[in-house]
């Protein structure tokens, strides 16, 4: 059988071809790394975890000298006792927080979230368990690869267990800031903990083991909203981990005793430890990216690297793109730091906390509302006298017992017809019922401010004036 070439072919099918719009993350193995920014590193995890930690069971006047008590709507912070009307004060430390990260963002780049940032503390400990555990880079990567076994398994399963009951440890710490922490503690040993406590609880605990555990890198790169604004707050002048590339290049791996210069290479030698330490497995050496953080493990594995090929530090190092650019000394990029915006970030910063700072020193511990009776607005009395009913009601912001004393002003021969003291409880709230009274005829009729005025007579520095008004009838 013969087939005619000039017929036409059927129509072939056309293949189906599969795109992947997504690349799939690929899991990063840190490697350990030593040197001065780790250990700068390593002394903040210390430091906020003992704060974190510590903070719940200090103890102040016999109760704990840091609680949120929101169900009593009372905040202790050491000496000082703060209501909800004291809101201003969390709003005034807000902005404080977020111009100290503009401006050290604007200074040094991603200072905080290379070193304090609780996400990079928390991956820090975590990754050190995990390397506790399994091993350093090259044998959890030997564990990953391998297939499963008792040993894997046993010690995937103590790794985990590790980690769950740091984070539940963890939540038991953050939740103690609202419940006292010796009474949760004790709740949580025998599982009496209540539903709120056990949710936030839980919450916290798994955001914890999640974050730090499983997600890490991933938060920086893709959830925190920080990496993708910093680029507005640096400039050239910012303080950035950069790669010497005009004394890095070209790269090449060469003989501890050959001549870089001989072999036309530059002092990179290509090693990649720089890339092999980063907690978010990047390239320093492609440039500026927002995935760094700025923890300086580069630089620390690269400074190693240049001290055993005998070479000068700081190939890889914390510098200004000005002073890449034009081979400033660090004294001329520090000089090149107060520039006009750090200068206005730190006068604003500066001001903001004298401002909170003196309003804090200046802030009377004791609050007083004054309401009129709505169900008596003016009343004649015994011998025509014209009577208004008040109520007072004083909030005690102090951990001692405050006795109050209270008069009134503004009209000729007003006077209070009734019990003109009270005694407040520490940190408690107490009202007391004014009958206010003129005598007849010494007002017009109308409405007339006057004046209440309450002291302390065990507290000659706690006075306050209240105004209200005083009806006459017409």
């Amino acid at each position: 059988m013969t087939t005619n070439p000039d017929k036409p072919r059927a129509a072939e099918a056309p293949k189906e071809v599969e795109i992947s719009l997504y690349e799939s993350s690929a899991k990063i193995y840190a490697r350990s790394v030593k040197g001065l920014f780790n250990t700068w590193r390593w002394a903040l995890v210390w430091i906020t975890q003992i704060v974190f930690y510590g903070l719940p069971w200090l103890v102040w006047n016999n109760r704990q000298a840091v609680l949120f008590d929101l169900e009593a709507r009372r905040f202790y912070l050491f000496g000082l006792v703060l209501y909800p009307q004291d809101f201003i004060y969390l709003t005034g430390l807000l902005v404080i927080a977020a111009l100290a990260l503009f401006l050290f963002t604007a200074v040094a780049g991603r200072l905080w979230c290379g070193f304090a940032c609780p996400q990079t503390v928390y991956t820090e400990i975590f990754m050190w368990i995990e390397k506790k555990i399994e091993g350093d880079r090259s044998a959890r990567m030997r564990l990953d690869d391998g297939a499963m076994s008792g040993n894997k398994f046993g010690r995937k399963a103590l790794k985990h267990l590790a980690w769950i009951l740091f984070a539940l440890w963890t939540g038991v710490t953050f939740v103690g800031y609202f419940t006292p922490i010796k009474v949760l503690v004790a709740e949580f040993a025998t599982l009496g903990l209540g539903p709120w406590e056990t949710f936030w609880v839980l919450f916290y605990g798994f955001a914890t083991y999640g974050n730090a555990g499983w997600m890490r890198e991933q938060v920086c790169k893709y959830m925190c909203p920080y990496a993708r604004f910093q680029s507005a707050m640096f400039d050239r002048d910012t303080m950035i981990v950069t790669y010497d590339e005009a004394r890095g290049e070209p790269r090449g791996a060469r003989r501890k005793s050959a001549d870089p210069k001989a072999l036309g290479l530059g002092s990179c030698i290509d090693c990649t430890l720089c890339v092999q330490v980063c907690p978010t497995g990047i390239d320093i050496r492609k440039g500026l990216q927002y995935e760094c953080i700025g923890c300086g493990a580069c630089v620390d594995a690269c400074d190693d690297v240049m001290d055993k090929m005998n070479y000068p530090r700081g190939l890889i190092r914390f510098a200004t793109e000005n002073g890449m650019a034009n081979q400033w000394s660090n004294q001329q990029m520090v000089q090149r730091a107060m520039r006009p915006r750090v200068l206005i970030y730190t006068g604003v910063l500066l001001a903001i906390c004298v401002a909170v700072a003196v309003s804090l020193y200046l802030r009377t511990p004791l609050k007083v509302d004054v309401m009129r009776d709505r169900g008596a607005i003016a009343r004649m009395v015994e011998q025509g006298r014209i009577e208004n009913v008040f109520r007072l009601q004083a909030m005690n912001a102090t951990e001692v017992v405050q006795q109050l004393e209270v008069s009134v002003e503004g009209l000729p021969g007003i006077m209070i017809a009734s019990e003109r003291t009270m005694v407040v409880q520490p940190t408690e709230v107490h009202s007391l019922a004014l009958r206010v009274q003129v005598p007849p005829g010494s007002s017009p009729g109308g409405s007339h401010k006057i004046q209440f005025k309450i002291r302390s007579l065990n507290d000659s520095g706690i006075a306050i004036q209240e105004e209200s008004v005083f009806l006459v009838p017409r």
